[in-house]
């Protein structure tokens, strides 16, 4: 295949080009900035901000399948950015898709999307999009993901979606440096409990996945017009988790805790200021955060394993001794 890459300099980016590259794949590699990494994988490399419409639509050119993972994460921040970067972006990529009779589209979207703030105990694809939000990054995702598998079968285009959930691993520059940078300076609490269950993903069995998922978006396959939750297919302890990921690193266990009633009212003050004062970034704490902290969220990937094959290669227990042997 000739494969385009959003977000490719991304954590998970970056491990999709190399597995595609790895099976011999042509690729085109889509970022805002020169990477070096993606220079030594001696892909083609085009520049480009996914809230420039031409630009998007340009890279797609003359591909034969999309994998559309860039995008902004956050738990804060301000509804014009996650609008611009997520739900425009995947628009133009559509467009551009569309533009250039390009056959698959294969798009990272969040189980986030169907998070109204309780506990999700093995919910499957079926369980609804929220009423009310509880940040802005999920609501651009949703509005995203609606659109993409919306325009399935659109000008021959077929499309699926990916829910990937909480994605780690070696290079990753988001999660857990942000739970070690919280941890070293003293403003990790555990909220609720302790005993919430969740899912979550080592990095090279979500980049499979996409890869899967693309050799299986055919004319009459399951696939198409689908979305699917993904993850390690067996969820653990949250605060456990957290607890050893923090031993990897020389860092004693979470010992201070706080109530999820706290933290939500603790989340909505911050999100009064931060919207008040139009603060970009992510606040110390949000409502969304501190659900997410203490309610259980894991996911039934029956879908995935039967539809497309997937099954996590690497198990939970290899990935931590990878992550550990690359160093924190």
């Amino acid at each position: 295949m000739h494969a385009l890459v959003t977000g490719a300099s991304g954590f998970l980016g970056l491990y999709v080009v190399e597995q595609l590259v790895a099976r011999g794949e042509r690729v085109r590699a889509m970022t805002r900035r020169d990477d070096p990494q993606l220079t030594r994988l001696g892909v083609e490399i085009v520049r480009a901000d996914l809230r420039n419409r031409e630009a998007v639509m340009a890279a797609c050119q003359g591909v034969d399948v999309v994998f559309h993972i860039g995008g902004i994460a956050g738990m804060g921040g301000l509804w014009k950015d996650y609008y611009e970067n997520n739900t425009l972006g995947a628009q133009y990529v559509v467009e551009g898709c569309l533009r250039h009779g390009i056959g698959r589209l294969v798009y990272t979207s969040s189980p986030s999307v169907t998070f109204n703030g309780c506990s999700q105990n093995g919910v499957d694809e079926s369980a609804p999009y929220p009423k009310h939000w509880l940040c802005h990054y999920a609501h651009s995702k949703a509005l995203a993901e609606q659109h993409v598998l919306a325009s399935n079968g659109q000008n021959g285009l077929l499309t699926c979606a990916l829910r990937p959930h909480l994605i780690w691993g070696p290079r990753d520059h988001h999660l857990i440096p942000t739970v070690l940078q919280r941890a070293r300076s003293g403003q990790l609490r555990q909220i609720g409990d302790g005993t919430n269950l969740i899912d979550m993903l080592y990095v090279e069995n979500a980049a499979m996945a996409h890869l899967q998922a693309a050799d299986s978006l055919l004319p009459n396959s399951p696939v198409a017009g689908q979305a699917y939750f993904i993850s390690q297919g067996q969820p653990v302890n949250c605060w456990t988790w957290i607890n050893e990921i923090l031993a990897l690193a020389g860092l004693p266990p979470v010992r201070k805790k706080v109530s999820l009633r706290s933290a939500r009212w603790i989340g909505t003050a911050y999100e009064l200021i931060y919207w008040l004062l139009h603060l970009r970034g992510d606040p110390p704490l949000s409502r969304f955060m501190a659900a997410q902290m203490a309610h259980s969220h894991y996911f039934n990937i029956a879908r995935a394993r039967k539809d497309f094959g997937y099954s996590p290669e690497i198990s939970t227990v290899e990935g931590m001794r990878r992550l550990a042997a690359a160093g924190l």
